[in-house]
């Protein structure tokens, strides 16, 4: 009887946690079809799609192993640009990363800028590249192309976004030269120079340390279409965690996590996964000398789940004449969590880069 009674309270209080767990699943999906419901209320009464403003002409570039390029050109307005800047996003997303930024520069007098946009290898537009292409090493040699195809001539800024950091310092090791004679000055933002594996992505499911994106990829290249059917049916709890870890503490606007939502779902799951061994071997704090003829701005913010912020005091403890901007309480996409102040200090960064570039002509001149 004694064994009975404690079975049966032990019972009682499996089924008492089985209904409050699922109370609290409940609970968050209803919270979430809220959400997604006024996202879609915003979204009709604008026609405006986020990340495509102002427009721009689109084209595409071949890669030198073949895979084409999706592009995109901005022009300046009201005269001839001092600077062309190319904007790299990073890992899972594309160019629409850029939102905000790309209405500022677009509006930007002093200097003015034209932007070149682009969308990496197996992201948004581009063309799905093979899992062995899949390398920073491949993307340093992508952003060569575009830049040789897009803006062949004038001083450029090279403004990157995590795994696009680590594409401009992969160009910076294969092409130093660049850097010294036409690249004026690099943002780095949220990025490393290496020892990924040692903190922040380790953790994560972007690591190749962790077994369950082994498997997971391995099933996405055998059985795509099984993965992509759980990615489906458990859409509303993968927005939600989205949303945790690509921003820091502050709470911000649903749209704004349904972007990067709408961006990372764009992407083939085994697509992403291809990168992963190349994350984990990215190590070019060898080339980050290369940079010392540039203006640099190193952009983090302090509660990035992703890369921690201790890999962009590490660039600028590098690169002493570098400034280090670190937004309190923002994670790993500063850009769209915080992007006024991301903007200023873009601004900062042309203005110098532009005066850098004034100083190189009157040089060559002398």
């Amino acid at each position: 009887m004694v064994k009975r009674g404690v079975w049966g309270a032990a019972a009682g209080a499996a089924g008492a946690v089985g209904v409050a767990a699922a109370g609290l699943v409940a609970r968050r999906r209803h919270r979430i079809a809220t959400e997604r419901r006024e996202l879609a209320a915003e979204l009709s009464e604008s026609v405006v799609e986020p990340g495509t403003q102002p427009p721009g002409e689109t084209s595409s570039v071949t890669a030198d192993d073949g895979v084409r390029l999706s592009c995109e050109e901005i022009e300046a307005t009201g005269g001839p640009a001092a600077l062309t800047v190319v904007l790299i996003h990073g890992m899972a997303l594309d160019r629409r990363t850029w939102h905000f930024q790309r209405r500022t520069l677009a509006g930007l007098d002093g200097p003015r800028v034209r932007q070149v946009l682009y969308d990496l290898r197996s992201h948004g537009r581009s063309e799905r590249a093979s899992t062995e292409s899949c390398t920073i090493e491949q993307l340093g040699r992508d952003l060569d192309a575009v830049i040789r195809a897009l803006a062949p001539q004038g001083p450029l800024v090279l403004v990157a976004h995590s795994m696009g950091g680590m594409s401009v310092m992969a160009l910076a090791e294969n092409n130093p030269e660049l850097f010294t004679e036409r690249v004026a000055g690099v943002a780095f933002i949220a990025t490393s120079a290496g020892e990924i594996g040692g903190q922040g992505l380790r953790a994560t499911l972007l690591s190749r340390h962790n077994p369950l994106t082994r498997a997971v990829g391995l099933v996405a290249r055998a059985q795509p279409a099984l993965i992509e059917g759980a990615r489906q049916a458990t859409a509303g709890i993968i927005r939600s965690i989205t949303g945790s870890v690509a921003y820091g503490d502050r709470n911000v606007a649903p749209w704004l996590v349904d972007l990067v939502d709408t961006m990372i779902r764009v992407n083939a799951v085994d697509a992403l996964t291809d990168f992963v061994d190349t994350l984990g071997s990215h190590n070019r704090i060898a080339a980050l000398p290369a940079l010392a003829t540039c203006e640099v701005l190193v952009l983090a913010g302090d509660a990035d789940k992703v890369i921690p912020v201790s890999h962009s005091e590490r660039i600028a403890a590098e690169l002493p004449d570098a400034e280090l901007v670190v937004l309190p309480g923002v994670g790993h996409l500063p850009m769209l969590e915080q992007p006024m102040a991301t903007d200023e200090a873009l601004v900062r960064l042309l203005r110098r880069s532009a005066f850098r570039t004034r100083q190189r002509g009157m040089r060559r001149r002398a």
